[in-house]
């Protein structure tokens, strides 16, 4: 059994059990095969998400599916929630699954649909804030809390971790109140942020030491 393992097992050890080697994957295969389902699920404002329970193939994530179960993602979800909600999920069905071997069907998956999970790459962190604020909140919640989107702010990198759709429009970047930041269309709040060398807090006590310009780049 294997649960977000980032290699791909030598075909001797997949065919070694006789049952097969089971892995649990945390999106609806095929959506999202590969190395990050849970922050691509968030970045790219899918509805739904959940756990697969997969038989191991020499392909990534191609194996057929033994129990699938889908949760809604919540509109102020970051990865860190929803990983701790797609764990405890994962739990019960591997349990489930391992106790109803050998009789559970394994169900090939579907060749329509299939996309791919790519590792996050770190250059994809800082934000644009020309892009609309739909899409600016998904970043800052998919990215939440590793490795963190991020805006510079007076010459400091401050990690954002949770934000929401806000009422407001302006230039891209321009600070409408609080940490309410105008976008390419919308605005976006920052409700949770991290200074450098410090602990994240509520976006309101991270203003009490650090005074926003007119304009985030």
């Amino acid at each position: 059994m294997a649960a977000a393992y980032g290699l791909i097992l030598p075909q001797a050890v997949l065919d070694a059990p006789r049952l097969g080697c089971l892995n649990i994957h945390a999106s609806l295969l095929p959506r999202w095969r590969g190395a990050a389902p849970i922050h691509r699920a968030i970045m790219a404002g899918d509805a739904e998400t959940g756990v697969c329970i997969m038989r191991m193939e020499a392909g990534l994530d191609t194996g057929p599916v033994l129990l699938r179960e889908a949760t809604a993602i919540g509109a102020d979800e970051t990865t860190a929630d929803l990983h701790d909600r797609l764990s405890a999920m994962g739990a019960r069905l591997i349990v489930d699954a391992l106790a109803r071997l050998p009789d559970l069907t394994a169900v090939a998956q579907p060749a329509e649909g299939v996309t791919y999970a790519a590792k996050i790459d770190k250059a994809e962190a800082r934000v644009d804030w020309a892009r609309p604020a739909v899409e600016v909140d998904r970043l800052i919640r998919g990215l939440s809390p590793f490795p963190g989107a991020w805006t510079e702010i007076r010459g400091e990198r401050v990690k954002l971790l949770r934000s929401r759709p806000a009422q407001g429009s302006g230039p891209p970047g321009r600070v409408l109140g609080g940490f309410t930041v105008a976008c390419g269309a919308g605005a976006v709040e920052v409700t949770e942020a991290q200074r450098e060398g410090k602990r994240p807090m509520p976006a309101h006590e991270v203003l009490k030491g650090l005074s926003l310009p007119e304009t985030l780049a």
